[in-house]
């Protein structure tokens, strides 16, 4: 079978590993025109790379599930709301997702990610240069993980080692490796450190509220679950702040607009998501055999969204390479992914970059990328640039 994809699919064959986590944007167009639902060799899997395709496979749970013991986070932290489908799935979402309601996050979370982005841009202010990611993308993302889940015993630094062998070893079972073995230490610290949330937390944990909810979830779920939150609330908002922050710099014409029109920022930001979205791609099994856009995909087959191709796909975004922060249907973008997955923290997110952004941009007068130590975006599940150093006048 494998002989007879790989002559049916040229471009999928010749895709490599190195080339999806390093620039893959020139490849998964031709891999769209062409091959938009392609078999790759070096995934182990088919690639979906037009965005009605990936629409139809992340809305169709029934024929394209989460639920198989092959699925990366599954194999790190256990069933969890990410990796489950059907009514197991609302079991374990439920708890978590309704105090991440609009309004309930406006209300619970503006006041504090206010004052963490004063508190972090203040402390950099003064020195003219920074690392933007490690500086402010980072710390604010981890800050307002802790404050959500109400892991007020662990600091921020224990936090980041936690979540980065959680991404580690997410990212090694996705490229076909063994996860790092600092993974399963890590996970058993975010479990201690959840119950003892759990037992002591306040009226305002999330965890506490989470473990008492009518759905019953024992505490080794709440545990699969705030890792699962983790890798959402942390890895992909830094990776979202860190490169709509890179897109503003890197094109000071539209950042030139925004300057002029504040009211602009939140389509900025929706334009960065559509161009990099920070989770690139997004897995499925096919639960039975299925025809997608003219491909026989079978039962048991990894079927892998390119979200980043999706973003991508001029049959919905003109000019689709381009930055442009007028574009009037940016946020048709599918980076917070589409059907019974979607991201619930989606109104936390985005609250934190505007925040964030707005800040730098209002406090570091002729903020601009650091010439000698540019970089762009690389990874292939979780997408930003390893570095932001940017300079201001101090």
């Amino acid at each position: 079978m494998t002989s007879s994809l790989i002559a049916r699919f040229p471009l999928g064959a010749s895709a490599t590993v190195a080339e999806l986590e390093g620039d893959p944007h020139r490849l998964l167009a031709r891999l769209r025109e062409h091959e938009p639902v392609s078999w790759l060799p070096a995934l182990g899997g088919w690639l979906v790379t037009s965005r009605d395709l990936a629409v139809r496979v992340m809305r169709d749970a029934a024929s394209f599930t989460v639920d198989d013991p092959r699925f990366s986070t599954a194999q790190v932290v256990g069933p969890s709301m990410l990796s489950l489908d059907g009514p197991v799935h609302t079991r374990h979402r439920d708890p978590f997702a309704r105090p991440f309601r609009p309004a309930r996050t406006r209300e619970r979370f503006t006041a504090f990610v206010e004052a963490e982005v004063d508190r972090l841009v203040g402390g950099l202010a003064p020195a003219g240069r920074a690392e933007l990611r490690g500086d402010l993308a980072g710390p604010l993302a981890v800050a307002v993980v802790a404050e959500a889940l109400g892991l007020e015993g662990a600091d921020a630094a224990t936090i980041r080692s936690w979540y980065g062998a959680f991404v580690d070893a997410v990212s090694a079972i996705t490229a076909g490796g063994t996860p790092p073995e600092r993974s399963t230490e890590a996970y058993g610290l975010l479990g201690e450190a959840v119950e003892a949330a759990i037992t002591g937390g306040g009226p305002s944990s999330l965890l506490a509220e989470a473990a008492h909810h009518e759905a019953g979830l024992s505490t080794a779920e709440v545990v699969a679950n705030a890792a699962v939150l983790m890798f959402g609330g942390i890895d992909t908002t830094e990776g979202m702040i860190a490169n709509a922050a890179l897109h503003l710099l890197a094109h000071p014409g539209q950042l030139r607009l925004v300057l002029d029109e504040p009211d602009l920022l939140p389509a900025a930001i929706e334009e960065s998501l559509r161009l990099e979205p920070s989770a690139s791609v997004v897995d499925r099994y096919a639960a039975r055999d299925a025809d997608l856009g003219g491909t026989t995909v079978r039962e048991g087959d990894l079927v892998r969204v390119s979200i980043a191709a999706a973003g991508r796909d001029p049959a919905l975004f003109p000019d689709p390479d381009r930055f442009d922060v007028r574009r009037a249907n940016a946020a048709e973008h599918l980076a917070f992914a589409h059907g019974p997955h979607f991201c619930f923290g989606a109104h936390l997110a985005r609250l934190e970059a505007r925040t964030a952004l707005a800040a730098l941009l209002d406090r570091l007068p002729g903020l601009r990328l650091d010439p000698s130590r540019t970089t762009g975006a690389r990874g292939l599940v979780f997408r930003k640039p390893p570095h932001l150093h940017v300079l201001w006048d101090a």
